[in-house]
């Protein structure tokens, strides 16, 4: 045999190992490596707490690395895209907000993912009220005070908010047409930088979710509203908007997105270790030190129908408001 012949036939045999080893791995049960799960908000918001708490469970339940994967911008577009796109092999999830999904589609000319046909809803995971929230140095301790004060303001005070388009800046502008005040939107990549610029007194208010109940609690952001119809079980003390304007009622969701056409087996085995991991008491007690995070435990159909409900109520929202992306 010539040394040419020997080399093809090396050849052929390493390309045969490499094809059959891998057939063999496509064919491994799922799953057999790493977890992607891809946050479209910095450390500390709401998605990426829920992020690394769910990782956590899911990695005991599938017997595999999760990896927390932040990807900011365009409120959350960025991150929904990047999932969307991605090989649909149940390998890259994403944690998602609503505002994904009910606001960005309606705000955006570009670049909002279609829930309907470019992912699939595994599973919510959790949900979340918003808590007005002023610089520690505002002359204000209710939301009555706060009104009269930015409405004798000149020019308009600015607040801050987690993107443009985001929940936090649609819950002002909802207060802000309901109480007829003014006040300039700063919009920051996520959340945390928000709060950092309410802290530090570059803006004077935002909505975040309860995760920052810990600066409230240290006095430094002061509590003087919260969105939801309910007073908070975690901030008894703070009334809700509706006290003051009845009927006010607004919060957030999270769930857990796959790329569409990923395998209904794989599917079908995430959302049984979601729902395994939403009613275990180590991560309902995680939730709850997150900032008062509620686990959303629902059936596929009624996350479907919670998503057509909040497209229709949002698309109004937006629409009377004549909100644009800056």
């Amino acid at each position: 045999m010539s040394s040419r012949t020997v080399f093809r036939t090396f050849i052929c045999t390493a390309a045969w190992l490499l094809c059959t080893a891998s057939v063999v791995w496509a064919q491994a049960p799922y799953p057999n490596r790493a977890i992607k799960l891809v946050s479209p908000i910095p450390p500390g918001g709401a998605p990426d707490l829920i992020a690394r708490a769910i990782g956590y469970k899911l990695s005991t339940g599938l017997n595999q690395a999760v990896v927390i994967d932040t990807k900011v911008g365009s409120n959350g577009n960025i991150a929904a895209e990047f999932v969307a796109r991605a090989p649909a092999d149940g390998y890259t999830l994403l944690v998602g907000m609503d505002s994904l999904f009910v606001i960005n589609p309606y705000l955006y000319a570009k670049g909002a993912v279609d829930v309907n046909k470019e992912l699939i809803p595994i599973a919510s995971l959790g949900s979340n009220q918003f808590v007005l929230s002023v610089n520690a140095a505002l002359p204000v301790k209710t939301l009555p005070e706060f009104v009269a004060y930015v409405k004798k303001t000149s020019p308009p005070p600015a607040y801050a908010s987690g993107g443009n388009g985001s929940q936090h800046h649609l819950t002002m502008e909802m207060l802000k047409a309901r109480a007829g005040m003014d006040l300039l939107h700063v919009p920051y990549k996520g959340g945390a930088p928000a709060t950092t610029a309410t802290i530090g007194g570059e803006t004077v208010a935002m909505f975040s979710g309860t995760s920052n109940s810990a600066l409230i609690k240290a006095g430094k952001l002061k509590a003087i509203a919260v969105s939801s119809a309910q007073r908070l079980k975690e901030m008894p003390d703070v009334p809700t908007i509706a006290e003051t304007y009845p009927g006010f009622d607004n919060s957030i969701w999270i769930g857990l997105f796959a790329p569409a056409g990923t395998p209904d087996a794989v599917v079908q085995r995430l959302r049984a270790e979601v729902a395994k991991a939403l009613h275990a008491s180590d991560l309902v007690e995680a939730f709850d030190k997150a900032g008062g995070i509620e686990p959303m435990i629902t059936t596929p159909e009624e996350l479907q129908a919670r998503i057509k409900r909040d497209q229709a109520k949002y698309s109004k929202i937006i629409r009377d408001l004549g909100i644009k992306p800056d």
